[in-house]
């Protein structure tokens, strides 16, 4: 019996998720009725007696599937923040159900056929520049997946895709077992030493809840980052980063080598079926940067500004260590904790002193009035859907007019189940479909510190960045003004998605926005000018460290993708060599990055982390138009919102970006915010 809840339209307060009506057993029986409705969807389509048309062809396409995609939605979200060992083995009995689905429908001749047929006459239709995109789109999903393929080779591409499903999965569910594995538990006050007071008593809790005496300190970032920042004890802090580099590289069932070795070499043999050199020139097909040698010169542009800057910073690094605490030479589990000290002594800024001054809520309250300030959006909580945990907040955002704009979802705190890091999502896309504008439904989850008995959930500077990051995506998703579901919202490409996020996050380093909502959580009183004053001023401190961090990571994956991977068998010394040129750090033979790179290996980012730096360009270049004008000026807004935010997927995301700026993004400007060049 199939649980009506998961396959109808859901009839719930906004037709959101029925979260309370969800079972795990319905799962599986949901996804393949689902399957077989989608099928019978893309069956009326290819046996459609009418000429193939834009509306009965391409169109029918795109609004097919809509149970499943919601089904999918709901389950892999969960799976990603509220998992279980059953939910587990569902995803990997579904992923490759899924992935047949999909190849179902981009190896099925008849329906290729009909795609065919309207792009060769697409000179003759009248289509919107929308329609326009639609159909290359959905063109190129099809000879981009195989369509072209003889059938041997056709089958070829589904044993694949297939196993790359499978691979991916396990390469997320070790990082994540590895994660929720490690527990470091402090029973000597005094290796608590440096640690901050809110710290302790969350390590104090944690213990508590597991039947512990003493301090509990693991792998989730709100326990880890604090301890390796803080933490006198250099043993101790030794242990925690050398635990947390080695995630999946311990030769044991959990190790990710293996799955590594064969998801690069699957996906370069996927990309030559198809008749790409690699697989980064099958992706960056399809993205602003085009082609692999555009990336890695981007990454190497960016590596001659910074590299002298970090080297010279690290040199003062290692000279204050030496000269602070006689340290011959730093280490890895070295870094963060001098960069604080050295930090509070350049700017006296310590990230202690600023966590009064950002309470979760009043930061969430803070993100709520610039969307307000910008694009007239309103938030009320309310309690009347549905939740996947009690931890998770609930919004419905309306427009100046009062008419429904989004449902919006809020999970902020860690817990077993959940992944690490912070994420946005979306359980239900904005579309037009029977004249109905048809409203999204979106999620941002986070890993903060959650409230302890004497104190509220208090962020670090970084973790309210990371918050309005996160809203900034939200924002995208939210804002969607398309027709089409699959060009909605963030469905951009993926060098252009991290605009709107990475953007939102300059006003946190501004007075005019600060004044808004940090606040002291005991006195009210407003953060002093001083303290943003000195925020602004260390925005640049290690820049260059922190540049080419990421152009390391960025480095690491087009090495990984950019190349033919079949003779690599070594997934250390590969790293190793890939790493050369932005090393600062002495070595940790016991550690790998790759077997933990969940963005690239089990995310989307494969041959496009690149994006992160690609996407500070536009930004900072973006924020500095911003700066020229007016921090809450409604017209630049307007734009931004009419020319980016709305619009999605719906045309060269270039072209977006020139209207809304009336330029292509100037690289100097990341670099002068970045202190890398004079301004």
């Amino acid at each position: 019996m199939i649980n009506k809840s998961l396959i109808t339209p859901y009839n719930t307060n906004f037709q959101t998720a029925p979260f309370s009506k969800l079972k795990n057993e319905d799962f599986l029986p949901a996804f393949k009725d689902s399957i077989e409705s989608a099928k019978k969807e893309i069956d009326s389509i290819t046996n459609n007696t009418e000429k193939p048309s834009f509306e009965n062809t391409i169109e029918a396409l795109d609004f097919s599937g809509e149970q499943l995609d919601r089904l999918g939605s709901i389950f892999f979200n969960l799976n990603s923040a509220e998992t279980n060992e059953t939910i587990q083995n569902i995803a990997q009995e579904v992923s490759p159900l899924l992935s047949e689905f999909s190849n179902d429908i981009t190896l099925n001749e008849a329906l290729f056929k009909r795609v065919k047929a309207v792009y060769d006459a697409k000179d003759d239709l009248d289509l919107t520049v929308e329609q326009q995109t639609l159909l290359d789109k959905k063109y190129k999903g099809f000879s981009r997946n195989g369509a072209n393929l003889a059938e041997d080779k056709k089958q070829k591409l589904r044993d694949i895709d297939k196993q790359l499903s499978k691979l991916s999965l396990k390469f997320g569910e070790n990082v994540l077992a590895e994660t929720n594995k490690f527990e470091m538990l402090i029973t000597d006050e005094s290796d608590l030493s440096g640690l901050p007071e809110g710290t302790i008593e969350a390590a104090k809790q944690l213990a508590e809840s597991k039947d512990k005496d003493g301090w509990m300190f693991t792998l989730d970032y709100p326990s880890y980052i604090p301890f390796l920042t803080y933490a006198d004890n250099r043993e101790l802090r030794k242990k925690l980063a050398l635990e947390a580099g080695a995630k999946a590289f311990k030769g044991d069932a959990l190790d990710n080598q293996e799955n590594v070795l064969k998801i690069v070499k699957l996906r370069h043999e996927r990309a030559n079926l198809l008749g790409y050199k690699t697989h980064a020139h099958f992706v960056l097909e399809e993205r602003m940067a085009e082609t692999p040698e555009n990336v890695t010169n981007f990454l190497n542009e960016l590596l001659e500004k910074a590299k002298p800057a970090a080297e010279i910073e690290f040199e003062k690094l290692e000279a204050f260590a030496k000269e602070r605490d006689n340290l011959d030479h730093l280490e890895k589990w070295d870094g963060a904790y001098y960069s604080e000290k050295l930090k509070q002594k350049l700017f006296s800024l310590d990230d202690e002193l600023l966590k009064p001054y950002f309470k979760l809520e009043n930061v969430i309250n803070g993100a709520f009035i610039i969307a307000n300030k910008l694009f007239d959006l309103n938030f009320e909580e309310i309690n009347d859907i549905d939740k996947y945990h009690d931890d998770v907040l609930t919004y419905k955002v309306t427009d100046a007019n009062g008419d429904l704009v989004a449902i919006f979802y809020a999970d902020f705190f860690p817990r077993a189940g959940k992944r690490n890091g912070a994420w946005m999502t979306v359980y239900k896309p904005q579309y037009v479909k029977n004249g109905e504008n048809s409203r999204p439904h979106i999620s941002i989850v986070c890993n903060f510190t959650k409230p302890t008995k004497s104190k509220p959930s208090l962020l670090t500077f970084n973790e309210v960045t990371t918050l309005f990051h996160e809203f900034g995506h939200a924002l995208h998703g939210m804002l969607a003004n398309t027709t089409y579901p699959s060009l909605s919202g963030t469905s951009v490409y993926w060098d252009f998605v991290e605009l709107p996020s990475q953007v939102l996050e300059n006003w946190c380093y501004e007075k005019e926005a600060l004044e808004l909502f940090a606040t002291h959580y005991e006195t009210g009183e407003v953060i002093p000018m001083d303290l943003v004053e000195k925020i602004k001023e260390s925005a640049a401190f290690h820049e260059g460290m922190q540049t080419l961090r990421q152009l390391s990571f960025g480095l690491l994956d087009m090495s990984w993708h950019g190349q033919d991977p079949s003779n690599i068998s070594d997934v250390k010394a590969h790293e190793k060599e890939a790493f050369k040129k932005t090393t600062l750090y002495p070595e940790v033979e016991e550690n790998c990055m790759s077997t933990a790179f969940s963005h690239i290996f089990q995310g989307g980012y494969s041959s496009g982390y690149y994006s992160y730096k690609w996407a500070e360009v536009l930004d900072a270049d973006a924020f500095e138009y911003f700066k020229e004008t007016g921090l809450f000026n409604k017209t630049i807004a307007q734009k931004f919102k009419d020319n980016v935010l709305s619009q999605g997927g719906t045309e060269n995301p270039m072209t977006l970006y020139k209207r809304f700026r009336g330029q292509e993004p100037q690289p100097e400007a990341l670099l002068r915010r970045a202190g890398l060049i004079s301004k």
